[in-house]
């Protein structure tokens, strides 16, 4: 099916689904419809993508679409696919990374495709979703032929898809949340740190930042393990010992996160080859106590 004969519709405008529409509408997907329950949402949407007409409901989207995006939050897939009456040579995808395409039973029973398309990127905001989505990892689940359609999509995005089966989906996205947002959560508490020598979380945050990219460059340009630098890649015990002596004074509630990020990297370290079997035992007797 040539991309100019499928119309898409969105059910849900949020960031999400407003960036998506953006970037497809870009490509050459014309994006007819979108409904939304918060109609200033769905005005905003309509006015960033040209030929998108607002619905008053889900059912007006399903109407005049061929290809519907239910971009809601995920509780809200399930009873948004059971609530419209869908048609046979319609396609229906949402964009949840942790739901299979189970939720969509009610379209797939109508005669509908299902599948779903979860680009795998960070999206704070509609105008962060359209910078950084194109160039990303896509994970798909689908069957042919609306496989090899959002495998066509991802192409035009600049993207790189990764085919999912049903019981893939849970792993996959605990894996994106590990990646991403608890990368968030450790940026904080070693800004938090900084706070102990009296340096804002604003300012650590800037000066820890240019040290984060660098550590992702060396992970994309030399890889796992050899990537891995500082004092467990040199197997240096007294340093480990130092800071869990100056987190158990300054930054107690940070010991046991510490410890455990520590062990995990240990065998990193020893598949890099710099450290001997007798200090990574070292290490771990060090980090276990």
């Amino acid at each position: 099916m040539a991309k100019k004969a499928i119309k898409l519709g969105f059910i849900g405008a949020g960031k999400v689904g407003t960036a998506l529409a953006v970037l497809l509408g870009g490509k050459g997907y014309p994006v007819v419809a979108v409904a939304d329950t918060s109609a200033p949402a769905a005005e905003s949407f309509a006015g960033q993508v040209k030929g998108c007409c607002v619905q008053k409901d889900n059912q007006g989207v399903a109407d005049a679409a061929d290809f519907i995006f239910i971009t809601t939050p995920d509780d809200v897939i399930a009873a948004v696919a059971a609530q419209v009456k869908w048609h046979a040579v319609q396609s229906v995808i949402h964009c949840s990374g942790a739901a299979s395409t189970d939720i969509l039973e009610p379209a797939r029973r109508a005669g509908a495709h299902v599948g779903s398309l979860h680009p795998l990127q960070t999206i704070a905001d509609t105008k962060q979703g359209i910078a950084n989505i194109p160039g990303s990892t896509f994970g798909i689940e689908a069957a042919e032929p609306l496989l090899t359609t959002l495998k066509e999509m991802t192409a035009a995005l600049g993207g790189t898809p990764i085919e999912l089966k049903a019981g893939d989906k849970v792993a996959y996205h605990a894996a994106a949340v590990m990646a991403c947002n608890y990368l968030v959560t450790l940026v904080k508490m070693a800004a938090d740190l900084w706070q102990t020598f009296y340096v804002s979380r604003e300012a650590a945050v800037k000066a820890l930042s240019p040290l984060i990219r660098g550590t992702v460059n060396n992970i994309e340009s030399v890889g796992i393990p050899q990537c891995l630098t500082g004092p467990i890649a040199r197997g240096d015990t007294g340093t480990i010992k130092n800071h869990l002596e100056i987190l158990e004074r300054m930054a107690p509630q940070l010991v046991a996160t510490y410890k455990d990020l520590g062990r995990q990297t240990v065998p990193i370290s020893v598949a890099k080859g710099k450290i001997s079997g007798e200090q990574a035992k070292s290490l771990e007797s060090i980090l276990k106590s």
